[in-house]
C-alpha cells in the first residue's frame, strides 16, 4: 500500500484525525498541543492522531496529500481543515464546534 493509501484509508475511515508531532497524550511541538487542547475544548473524545515523528514517509506524504506545508493537519469526515492557527479561528467563530458536532 502507497503512503498516500495509507493516509487516504486514515482520513476516510476516522471522523477525526489530526496529523501531529507527538501524541495527543504527549504532544511533541506547542501547535499539536494547542490543536489537541482546541478539539478536546470542543468536547471531541474520539481523535485518531498520526505521531508523523514515527514515520518519515507520512510526514512527507501528509504534506503531499493536503498540498498544507505545516504539521498539525486536522481531517473531519475525511476533508482537510487546516492547521492550529485555522483550527483557532475556527474555534474562536464557533465553526469548528459545528462541524464537530454529532448531526442528528
Amino acid at each position: 500500500m502507497s503512503t498516500h493509501q495509507q493516509i487516504d484509508e486514515l482520513v476516510k475511515g476516522n471522523p477525526v484525525v489530526l496529523f501531529m508531532k507527538g501524541t495527543a497524550q504527549f504532544p511533541q511541538c506547542g501547535f499539536s498541543g494547542r490543536a489537541v487542547q482546541i478539539l478536546k475544548a470542543c468536547g471531541v473524545n474520539q481523535i485518531t492522531t498520526v505521531n508523523v515523528l514515527e514515520d518519515p514517509a507520512i510526514r512527507q506524504g501528509i504534506k503531499d496529500y493536503s498540498s498544507w506545508p505545516t504539521i498539525p493537519q486536522l481531517y473531519i469526515n475525511g476533508e482537510f481543515v487546516g492547521g492550529s492557527d485555522i483550527m483557532m479561528e475556527m474555534y474562536q467563530a464557533g465553526e469548528l464546534q459545528q462541524l464537530l458536532a454529532p448531526k442528528a
